[in-house]
């Protein structure tokens, strides 16, 4: 679903801190940081409800787990 270096490269796209990340999620600070450290796996809703925010910050995240990137606006005509 999600890695926690996408995570982390993710969040540097965006310019997000950590407490952005957890704010935007819902979730507390320390679920996102125990992640990112490689602490503990969050639980499967967590782990969407992180992807998902982070996606509607306007990254892509690669479905291979190959990185992450910046969303491409559509090409206007």
């Amino acid at each position: 679903m999600i890695t926690p270096a996408q995570c982390r490269a993710a969040r540097a796209l965006l310019d997000w801190s950590q407490q952005d990340l957890a704010k935007a999620a819902h979730l507390g600070l320390s679920t996102i940081r125990d992640f990112e450290k490689g602490r503990r796996v969050p639980t499967h809703n967590n782990l969407r409800g992180i992807k998902l925010a982070l996606e509607e910050g306007g990254v892509e995240i690669g479905a291979d787990r190959s990185g992450v990137q910046m969303k491409q606006e559509g090409n206007a005509k």
